[in-house]
């Protein structure tokens, strides 16, 4: 399985990208939220989804693994191909279709060319709870900055307690901007009074 492949651009519009990786060109399919991450840039990485069916084999691409997580909660859903997702994709943001889909705001995610009532209302369905669990974004990069894991120590714990994913990203992201060198009791005290 690949998960990303770094290399320069040879051609980017807002639907395709061509990677050169070691002699090799790879014809990605990328959204338009991609495109606007790669704009201007000589070199990318980008994370890759492999679709492979009888008949045809794709690569779509990413330039974070939070949108590529994003696409695929989205193509999990009946009905929603991988095209419809990156239509989605190019049509709103990450964040802006998490929201739309916690909020149940099923005219937005009607206004997306493709979607329509049903596949809006199976989409607010199906994902809401697993949205709101914090399922199809990367978090990664929340923690990463942090020294001896005690900002994802503090997460797990917030999570046991009974908080959502959701929320005690939030919260402990929040409390590592104020607090770069916060340790794990501190975090967890400053998280808790966020929730």
């Amino acid at each position: 399985m690949i998960d990303y492949i770094k290399g320069s651009i040879i051609e980017l519009t807002p639907t395709d990208l061509v990677l050169e990786c070691y002699g090799i060109g790879y014809r990605i399919l990328i959204s338009l939220q991609t495109y606007e991450g790669l704009n201007g840039k000589n070199e990318a990485l980008a994370y890759i989804h492999h679709y492979l069916r009888e008949d045809e084999e794709l690569y779509y691409g990413f330039s974070t693994k939070d949108e590529r997580e994003l696409f695929r909660l989205l193509i999990g859903v009946s009905g929603i191909g991988a095209s419809t997702a990156r239509m989605m994709l190019s049509s709103l943001t990450s964040d802006e279709i998490r929201n739309a889909i916690l909020s149940e705001d099923i005219n937005k995610i009607k206004s997306i060319k493709g979607i329509g009532l049903k596949s809006a209302q199976r989409l607010i369905l199906e994902l809401k709870d697993k949205v709101v669990k914090g399922v199809g974004s990367d978090n990664s990069s929340l923690f990463a900055a942090t020294s001896g894991g005690a900002a994802d120590e503090a997460a797990t714990a917030l999570v046991m307690l009974g908080f959502t994913k959701a929320n005690v990203n939030k919260a402990v992201s929040a409390v590592l901007k104020e607090h770069p060198g916060a340790s794990l009791e501190e975090i967890i005290k400053l998280a808790l009074k966020r929730l």
